[in-house]
């Protein structure tokens, strides 16, 4: 059964954010561990008080094995609160991944969540565009089936860039995107066919495959695809030197942009204070903990770390 750590509207300062309001602890059951190249994996856990509270841009935090007191965060790639499951994205890299990794179906993991302030649901400009890069891909899945089930008037093109194999099977997209390069036709399938554009970059020369930067890629959208600048906003997650990147794409085409940061979390919860932040608020600079105050910040008022 799940215990629920914080109930209700939160005293004093964290009154007005409701995203702290309520983090479960449970036990999940696993559904499904797929293995994809580049050491990288889909895990499915069946956990449906969490699944019907993530949003997209919220995180959990997971118990990789018995001996490992040390959680590890990872980002919501989807989530069915009717089906009561959660899908997560993770590259092996360490003992804790490893040994989440080789977890079978049927075995018990300890999860914490739903945590984190998620992107802005709703009020969204009609043309987003969302960019991912790496394990940052997943939130940008999990935002672009929000907007589709929404039922709202926009229209959300995915960019994703990997230094690894695309943990799918690209596939040539079935639709058009003006301003980006015809021999550019890679896409992510689950995309397509939900009727969500998408484009992949990768340094690794994959057929149809923009070669170089996700946000090069990008600056060529907003350049040559003619849709007016008013009319797009950026949502980003990714490794820190991409994040950077489209800051500074987001200033020189004047776009809002919210970015997800990924950062090394101990608790997770606001209580350790080591995945710190400093970012621009009317009172001046602050100090902000990524696992709780974010992940997801303005792009404009985030300081991001060298």
């Amino acid at each position: 059964m799940p215990e629920q750590l914080a109930q209700g509207t939160p005293p004093g300062p964290d009154r007005a954010r409701p995203h702290r309001a309520s983090i479960l602890l449970a036990e999940a059951r696993v559904l499904a561990v797929d293995a994809h190249d580049g050491e990288q994996c889909v895990m499915r856990l069946e956990c449906p008080t969490i699944a019907a509270r993530a949003l997209p841009g919220s995180f959990v935090h997971l118990r990789c094995g018995p001996a490992l007191d040390m959680r590890r965060p990872m980002s919501v790639m989807r989530a069915s609160a009717r089906g009561g499951w959660l899908d997560m994205l993770f590259k092996v890299h360490g003992r804790g991944t490893r040994e989440l990794a080789a977890r079978a179906v049927g075995d018990s993991v300890s999860v914490l969540g739903p945590i984190g302030r998620p992107f802005p649901l709703g009020g969204w400009r009609r043309r987003p565009l969302l960019i991912g890069g790496g394990v940052g891909i997943p939130p940008m899945i999990f935002l672009a089936e929000h907007m589709r089930a929404a039922g709202e008037s926009v229209d959300p093109l995915v960019l994703m860039g990997s230094e690894v194999p695309f943990p799918f099977q690209p596939r040539p997209s079935r639709l058009m995107v003006p301003g980006i390069d015809a021999a550019t036709i890679a896409a992510m399938p689950l995309l397509d066919d939900w009727g969500i554009a998408s484009r992949l970059a990768s340094g690794r020369e994959q057929p149809g495959c923009h070669g170089g930067f996700v946000t090069d890629l990008a600056r060529a959208w907003l350049t040559r695809s003619g849709v007016p600048h008013a009319e797009v906003e950026i949502h980003a997650c990714g490794p820190t030197p991409m994040l950077r990147a489209v800051q500074a794409l987001a200033a020189e085409f004047a776009l809002p942009a919210q970015l997800s940061l990924e950062e090394y979390m101990a608790c997770a919860v606001g209580g350790c204070a080591g995945c710190t932040v400093r970012v621009t608020t009317a009172a001046g600079p602050a100090m902000k903990r990524v696992c709780v105050d974010g992940p997801v910040f303005e792009a404009s008022e985030v300081e991001l770390p060298a």
